[in-house]
């Protein structure tokens, strides 16, 4: 298993530029299905969910080419709906592949998506939602297979605002015949973008970046070209790894625009902040203040996938802070780990106390899912002496390269075997 090594104890200080977001890429790749021809997508991250989407793709008649980090993937001819095992099993992602293949080719055989062990995530709302555009469903074992004989725009509410729900809507209703209007919608930058993307190929839709999504039915989508926005939760991570271990971390590229919960939140640790364009600088000299109570919100609140980062922070943060996970439940995984390495944190249900230590310690630890995975790193940058933390595969599904990216900023940090 491949693991990541860490000498502890270094203030990180430099600049790193931060990947393609992942969150925003993935639903980019199953949209791509829609356009009967070329789709060029830039500053697509190489990370491993991405790779993925694209076997998925393959698998059913894509020509993709992926160099450096611009993908073209050629979608003019689909010659199979029963989508691979093998990688629909790995990713959450894989499940808005139903609402596109739906609008393209009528029907769609896809396994239950698998993904990180973060607590329970029902796919309900999206068959039901589908259901009011006219879809059939159809289940046997871990498979479902469902159809459509003509996709027909609905009035559909959410009662929670899913991001893969509400994308999988939007890729079925633009080819819908009518009008489709999606109340409850999620807000996040991920759906926007895709909206963006299928509005450049000439999609109708309108109130993005609102909670109510009106979709007009097109005929047909044309070629485009869309780059990505940069990741928003690795800015987060590597920011949150600066005040960790009270650096000097310069970020450019940073998606400024989707980040202030974040970026209030780094002040109330008591980091300093400087902003100009798309640039982040943060000192971390003084980021040592515990946070008496934040919860995880769905966007514009404080990001679940940053909730594991910032208690490995507030672990040697000075005081008590309390962390309330609203979003999944399982989110708290990593507590035990950060307890081994000689964090005080106790959890009760949905909802975590952090006593701030002196130290940690290094310790041969393991990673279980992807955010868990990047606080163990966070912990291993602030440890006493060498953490080895297994499970590199889960963190490679987010980071581009994380080891070359606190290298970068001065971290004592390399991959092994």
């Amino acid at each position: 298993m491949k693991s990541i090594d860490i000498t502890g104890g270094n203030t990180l200080c430099g600049e790193v530029s931060i990947q393609g977001s992942k969150n925003a890429a993935l639903p980019l790749l199953a949209a791509s299905i829609l356009i009967r021809g070329v789709s060029v997508i830039h500053n697509c991250p190489r990370i491993t969910d991405i790779f993925s989407m694209i076997k998925i793709l393959e698998s059913i008649g894509c020509k993709v080419s992926f160099i450096g980090h611009c993908l073209e993937i050629d979608a003019k001819d689909i010659c199979n709906t029963v989508l691979p095992e093998e990688y629909v099993k790995v990713m959450r992602s894989s499940i808005i592949f139903i609402g596109a293949m739906l609008a393209r080719e009528k029907e769609v055989s896809i396994h239950y998506p698998g993904g990180c062990v973060i607590g329970d995530r029902p796919i309900d709302m999206h068959l039901e939602a589908l259901q009011r555009l006219g879809v059939e469903f159809t289940e046997e074992g871990e498979t479902i297979g469902a159809s459509v004989r003509e996709l027909v725009g609905s009035e559909i509410f959410l009662p929670f605002p899913s991001v893969g729900a509400t994308q999988n809507i939007v890729l079925a209703a633009v080819l819908a015949k009518g009008t489709t209007v999606i109340k409850g919608a999620a807000k996040e930058p991920e759906v926007t973008e895709v909206c963006r993307f299928l509005q450049k190929a000439g999609a109708r839709i309108q109130g993005i970046g609102t909670e109510t999504l009106e979709i007009e039915g097109v005929a047909a989508l044309q070629e485009t070209e869309f780059t990505v926005v940069p990741d928003r939760i690795v800015a987060g991570t590597y920011l949150l790894a600066g005040a960790a271990t009270r650096g000097a971390v310069l970020l450019e590229n940073a998606p400024v625009w989707q980040m202030d919960s974040l970026l209030l939140m780094l002040r109330n640790l008591g980091a300093k902040l400087h902003i100009e364009g798309d640039k982040i600088f943060l000192n971390g000299e003084e980021a040592d203040k515990s946070i008496p109570f934040m919860e995880t919100r769905v966007y514009p609140g404080f990001p679940t996938d940053l909730q594991s980062p910032l208690m490995a922070v507030l672990a040697r943060a000075d005081g008590i802070s309390i962390i309330r996970e609203t979003i999944f439940e399982d989110r708290f995984r990593v507590v035990k780990e950060l307890n081994r390495m000689g964090a005080r944190i106790f959890q009760k249900e949905n909802q975590a106390l952090i006593y701030g230590v002196k130290r940690l310690g290094g310790m041969d630890v393991e990673a279980e899912e992807l955010r868990g995975g990047a606080a163990l790193v966070i912990a291993g940058l602030l440890a006493e002496g060498r953490t080895k933390i297994a499970g590199l595969s889960y963190i490679e599904r987010g980071y581009e390269d994380i080891v070359r990216d606190l290298r970068c900023l001065g971290a004592k940090i390399e991959k092994s075997e």
